[in-house]
């Protein structure tokens, strides 16, 4: 979000970037002080109470704007069909949503569990603000994970009279959040992960990317390597209609119910000048440049994108899922993928950066491999992964696993000049993780979406995504995996060691030679020491 310190930002040049607080790596500076305050949270802090929540919804007659009649003809020629275009690039992934909050004429409708104030959330927020000025209604739902010390940047937004800014599942306003972590466990540790952007109700984007730096290229020392999938047809509105279940909750609070607004005439000039020049101080960047030039521009604004058409499904955790029993499996995506994955047939592929299985995930692929049924996962190594807690939770399982039979590989967080182009990265940055989540089926049959593999997605968090009955696009995802990733990542092997006992191997071409490493690779000493004492915590549950 874009706080009232981001204003100095665009006259200053400085670099600020906005604290995040991650429920999976909560470190309390002071351990009595902690304790203190969470009593404290007991008995003198709250939310508001009788929320003054309008309804809104999707606009239904929208095929007469810009982007409804550009895709008129294109729908009518595959009729029932959705169409899907994959975004594995970050710089055509800000591209493609800059361009439909340019086209947009009736609604933009954003919704996302991280937004940043760097580079890409500030370009980002002037692209909402110069939408809002021509007319455009704008609904921004955000959940409160990132927004610590924001309000101001979100009530300045919500000060215009074309966007609204909804908060879910918030924190109190009146107590630390690191103590909120304890004192409402179980409450404020589930979070909406979802991740949507839509466009007139005729066009959208669905995936793993937050809006920050990192998952657009934009970041000089990290780079995520994630997917998107732009989508136009019925699934649009089933996306649409997604977001309205969660902008209209009662866990969606009006910004304004939670940090009172000065004044609106003023916030919003404010706002306007401050995109205005930033935008103006950018105006020679990648994004900017791209936005002006690419290809995926251009097609984008003439209607002339080659799409796959195929059936699509939405899939989605209700998000009464965070106020309802963990046993509430008929709120859950997972229940609703259980139709695709058990109908695997030959062949499973699973892309995701925090894998945690646990004893029946392990089981249930381990039956996959009994009845012939090939399993490859690509997931993050401790080098590269950004929470190291996640992966003892992971590595636990990795000797089962490839037992079973299972293919694995891991990331590799370091990019060599060859590696970042093979990535489409920005060119500057020299560290890589990965982000996407994704399951190919059978090679015809590929989810995107924002759920990883672990307790967390499945369990604790609201998730969204798309299954796409796609022969072509999931095609390319298999050969991506099968050309791309041996230059990007480390294959695992099962070995036996000099004393009889199973240990782990990592392949990994470099140069055209084949290494082998003995121990977890790029990771130094402290951070294999503490990813293995980290193994025996009871939490996977909160993974």
């Amino acid at each position: 979000m874009l706080h009232s310190y981001q204003l100095v930002k665009f006259l200053s040049g400085r670099n600020i970037r906005p604290r995040q607080v991650c429920p999976r790596q909560v470190c309390p500076k002071q351990f009595i002080w902690l304790l203190t305050t969470v009593f404290i949270l007991s008995g003198c802090t709250s939310l508001p109470k009788q929320i003054p929540r309008e309804p809104s919804y999707a606009l239904a007659d929208t095929g007469s704007t810009e982007i409804g009649q550009a895709l008129s003809s294109r729908k009518a020629a595959h009729p029932g069909l959705s169409g899907f275009y994959l975004l594995d690039d970050g710089l055509d992934a800000f591209v493609a949503r800059a361009v439909l909050a340019e086209r947009a004429k009736q609604s933009l409708d954003a919704q996302y569990y991280l937004y940043h104030g760097d580079l890409v959330g500030l370009l980002f927020t002037g692209l909402l603000v110069n939408a809002a000025d021509r007319g455009v209604r704008v609904r921004l739902l955000v959940d409160d994970m990132a927004l610590d010390n924001g309000d101001s940047g979100a009530t300045a937004l919500n000060a215009h009279p074309n966007i609204e800014v909804r908060i879910f599942n918030p924190f109190f306003r009146n107590a630390p959040r690191p103590a909120q972590f304890i004192a409402r466990f179980g409450s404020v540790t589930r979070r909406m992960h979802n991740k949507s952007f839509t466009a007139d109700n005729q066009i959208a984007v669905v995936g793993g990317r937050n809006i920050g730096n990192e998952y657009f290229d934009a970041d000089i020392d990290l780079v995520f390597g994630d997917f998107d999938v732009l989508t136009v047809g019925p699934v649009v509105k089933d996306i649409s209609a997604t977001f309205d279940l969660y902008w209209n909750h009662e866990l969606a609070y009006p910004i304004d119910s939670l940090a009172p607004a000065s004044s609106a005439e003023t916030q919003v000039e404010n706002l306007r000048t401050a995109v205005k020049q930033f935008s103006a101080a950018q105006s020679g960047s990648d994004y900017l440049v791209a936005l002006r030039n690419s290809d995926l521009a251009t097609k984008l604004r003439t209607g002339h994108l080659d799409y796959d058409w195929g059936a699509g499904e939405v899939l989605y955790d209700n998000p009464d899922k965070i106020l309802a029993a963990r046993s509430r499996k008929d709120l859950h995506m997972i229940t609703q993928l259980d139709q695709y994955l058990s109908g695997i047939e030959e062949d499973l592929i699973i892309f995701s950066p925090y894998f945690v299985p646990g004893k029946r995930g392990v089981a249930w692929l381990k039956a996959l491999r009994e009845r012939g049924i090939r399993v490859r996962i690509l997931t993050n190594s401790l080098a590269s992964t950004d929470v190291s807690v996640v992966h003892a939770g992971y590595a636990r399982y990795r000797k089962n696993l490839l037992r079973a039979g299972v293919e694995i590989w891991e990331f590799d967080r370091k990019l060599t000049r060859k590696q970042r182009k093979s990535m489409k990265g920005s060119g500057g940055s020299s560290k890589a993780s990965f982000h996407a989540k994704s399951f190919v089926i059978d090679g015809k049959r590929v989810f995107i979406g924002s759920l990883n593999m672990d307790p967390r997605s499945i369990v604790e968090n609201t998730e969204l995504g798309v299954m796409i009955d796609s022969q072509e696009l999931a095609s390319d995802l298999v050969v991506w995996l099968e050309q791309g990733v041996p230059d990007l990542a480390f294959r695992l092997e099962l070995a036996a060691s000099d004393n009889g006992a199973d240990k782990i191997l990592w392949h990994r071409l470099e140069d055209g030679i084949n290494q082998i490493y003995t121990r977890e690779p790029r990771a130094g000493f402290w951070r294999r020491l503490g990813a293995r004492l980290l193994r025996w915590l009871p939490i996977e549950s909160q993974l």
